[in-house]
């Protein structure tokens, strides 16, 4: 077992990389997550692309040819794509903000994306731009999660009351919902409230079937015996019984800058998605991810989806676990899930016709509940209300100004909490505690006394054109209250990995304005691109090499030697 553990979690770099050293043993648990796999793709299958406007048959298609294109270029063993909330919510924005799109034209449009994101996929692994996902973080994403999930929430409101409602955003759907509540058709609403009963009750007792599966054949049966669709309950319809052909999608109707620009922001929320659930099922396996390696697979099964007619897709949280609490050992799981779902579309298109929405509704109102993660909400805020912050502005951005604009400005989020923490770097005054070797933090260590005549100024961050300007306020600031006698003001640059010409600048000013109040000006401890950097700028020839030290004890031991600590009696 200690074999097949640690080969398990190898991470070849060649096609078929989750077949590498494959056990004819594992066949048997393979084959087995592959059908659960399918058993619980399937209602999402025929579920999602009604939140973007698109035939049920895309779903299908989309849980299909993309496993086939994963298993073979994917880097995972245990990793399901498919589609996903978040994703076919984006990618209703995107659909929504071209006006010009009959319905005719969606399904082709979608799939004219899915090869867009694929390519920007690829592109982005060449690139290397895997550390995108390191720019995603987690309250961001919590966030994120559960404004999507309000967003699909409301979307579900026709469908579960057979209402037609128009409006868009949060507020508008509610309140037509409201105005209109005489037209609602009762038998859908009591269906789809009986449904959602009905995955609660299966989840409460924890059946070896996932609720989804037990809703659609439940739902069919009844439809079949009461005749839903003649007591005017919307059935899904006629579904084609054939993969389409492989073909370049047709994209009329679809501007390119349009095209460009929403398949960017559908790449970024797909990835992030996917890379948070490859993560996580990373640590639970107890193997690595490389973000750059799951961009070919997230690109390979993206191409697919648009040359077989889908739409784009990502990591399905629901699908990998299943096949991770089946024991499915390599994408071969993946595979049989990809056959089955095609025998289904094949061989049981009369059944899928007759399911009702409003049971399809009910899927999706319990999958996008289960996207809001209150506990880890609670969690940020407990430890951080300034992240907690940007959580409820990445939550509420989807939900006030569309899920396009929420994902533009969920990233900007990202990237304006990181600005903050890089444009304020800490510091501190540096002493020494009597009888310890070293320098401590005068605020940290209540024993702790600045060395006479000698102030130690440590900066905790980078210093770039951005923070240049406060730093050399603090450090003037910081001038300002040393105590009469100080001779020298020694820089710990340590912590400081970066600077630039503006910093350099910002250096050279500092250096000059204690020159005029009578300090000598010093840096100890220089990073060698730090070093490099002051040199060509001329800033460590004005300091002077007798000013520039190793380490803080360097530093101390030349002051000691230069005469200029204050005695004793002055001290």
């Amino acid at each position: 077992m200690a074999a097949d553990g640690a080969s398990s979690q190898e991470a070849p770099r060649t096609l078929l990389a989750s077949f590498a050293g494959y056990r004819p043993r594992w066949i048997k648990t393979d084959v087995a997550a592959g059908l659960a796999i399918a058993a619980v793709g399937l209602p999402s299958a025929i579920a999602y692309p009604a939140i973007a406007g698109l035939p049920p048959q895309t779903g299908l298609y989309a849980s299909i040819a993309p496993l086939i294109a994963y298993a073979v270029f994917g880097p995972s063993r245990q990793l399901v794509v498919g589609p996903d909330a978040a994703t076919i919510t984006v990618l209703a924005a995107v659909l929504a903000g071209m006006p010009d799109l009959a319905a005719i034209d969606k399904p082709g449009v979608a799939a004219l994306i899915a090869l867009v994101v694929g390519g920007y996929y690829f592109a982005a692994r060449l690139v290397g731009l895997g550390v995108l996902s390191t720019f995603l973080s987690r309250p961001i994403l919590v966030g994120f999660f559960a404004g999507i999930s309000l967003s699909i929430l409301v979307g579900q409101l026709k469908r579960v009351t057979g209402i037609p409602i128009i409006g868009d955003g949060l507020v508008a759907p509610v309140i037509e919902l409201v105005r209109k509540a005489h037209e609602v058709h009762w038998p859908s609403l009591l269906l789809a409230l009986g449904m959602f009963a009905v995955l609660h009750l299966v989840r409460r007792t924890r059946l070896p079937v996932p609720g989804q599966v037990v809703v659609v054949v439940l739902s069919v049966v009844l439809s079949a015996l009461f005749d839903f669709e003649g007591r005017g309950i919307a059935v899904v319809g006629s579904i084609p019984s054939s993969l389409p052909a492989l073909a370049l999608p047709a994209g009329g109707g679809a501007a390119i800058d349009q095209l460009l620009i929403g398949a960017a922001a559908i790449f970024l929320v797909s990835f992030a998605a996917g890379i948070v659930t490859a993560r996580s099922f990373g640590e639970r396996g107890g193997y690595p991810v490389d973000a750059n390696r799951e961009m070919v697979g997230f690109g390979a099964a993206n191409v697919a989806a648009g040359l077989f007619a889908a739409f784009p897709i990502t990591a399905s949280d629901s699908r990998t676990a299943v096949n991770a609490s089946v024991g499915g050992r390599s994408q071969l799981a993946s595979v049989v899930a990809a056959l089955a779902l095609l025998a289904i579309v094949l061989f049981l298109q009369p059944a899928l016709a007759i399911l009702p929405i409003p049971a399809l509704g009910a899927i999706l109102i319990s999958a996008a509940l289960s996207l809001v993660d209150l506990p880890a909400l609670r969690q940020l805020w407990r430890i951080s209300r300034m992240e907690f912050a940007f959580a409820m502005i990445a939550l509420f951005a989807p939900i006030s100004l569309g899920v396009l604009n929420g994902v533009l400005i969920a990233i900007g989020a990202t990237f304006a909490y990181l600005l903050h923490k890089m444009m304020y770097p800490r510091d501190a005054l540096l002493g020494r505690v009597p009888g310890h070797e070293g320098f401590y933090k005068l605020h940290r260590r209540a024993d702790a006394r600045q060395v006479p005549g000698l102030a130690i100024v440590l900066i905790q961050g980078d210093l770039l054109f951005f923070n240049a300007d406060r730093m050399q306020g603090r450090i003037d600031a910081i001038a300002d209250t040393l105590v009469g006698g100080t001779r020298w003001l020694v820089l710990d640059a340590s912590a400081i990995t970066q600077v630039d010409s503006t910093a350099a600048a910002a250096l050279e000013e500092v250096r000059a304005e204690l020159e005029r109040r009578g300090l000598k000006f010093g840096i100890a401890e220089m990073h060698d691109e730090v070093r490099t950097l002051l040199d060509r700028a001329g800033l460590l020839d004005a300091i002077g090499p007798d000013m520039i030290f190793d380490d803080l004890d360097d530093a101390y031991r030349a002051f000691e030697a230069s005469g200029e600590a204050p005695s004793p009696r002055g001290a």
